[in-house]
C-alpha cells in the first residue's frame, strides 16, 4: 500500500490535476496488463507483477471512496467501490488461475475509468 501512496505522490508533482494523476496511474496498469497480454507465452513472468500494481492501485481508489472525508457523492462512491471490489476480486482470480483473455476486462475498466476522469469520450 506504501508502494501505492508513494507512486501517487510522487506522480502529483509532476501532473496538473488529481483527476489526471489517477487517470495517468489507470493508462500505466492497462498498459502493463496489456503488454503481458499481448506477450503472453514471454512475458508471463511479469504478470504478477501488473497484477499487483493493478490491485495496489484499486485498493487505494477503494479507500479513498470509502473514506468519510470524500467529497463525491455517494452513489458514484459506492460505484467506484464496487467496480473496484470486482477489479479486486477479478485479480486475485487470475493469480490463482492465470488466463490472458482474463486480463481484457481489467484493461478495458482501467482504460475506460481513465477516459472518464479526462473528460474524453
Amino acid at each position: 500500500m506504501r508502494e501505492a501512496i508513494k507512486a501517487y505522490a510522487a506522480a502529483a508533482k509532476e501532473t496538473a490535476s488529481p483527476r489526471e494523476l489517477e487517470a495517468s496511474l489507470l493508462l500505466k496498469a492497462a498498459s502493463q496488463l496489456q503488454s503481458v497480454y499481448e506477450g503472453w507465452q514471454h512475458k508471463r513472468t511479469a504478470l504478477g507483477d501488473a497484477l499487483a500494481y493493478n490491485r495496489r492501485l484499486w485498493v487505494f481508489f477503494v479507500d479513498a471512496v470509502c473514506s468519510n472525508e470524500n467529497s463525491l457523492p455517494a452513489a458514484v462512491r459506492q460505484n467506484i467501490a464496487n467496480l473496484g471490489i470486482f477489479v479486486i476480486n477479478e485479480t486475485n482470480s487470475l493469480l490463482n488461475d492465470p488466463q490472458p483473455d482474463g486480463l481484457l476486462p481489467l484493461i478495458n475498466i482501467n482504460r475506460g475509468l481513465a477516459t472518464g476522469l479526462r473528460g474524453k469520450n
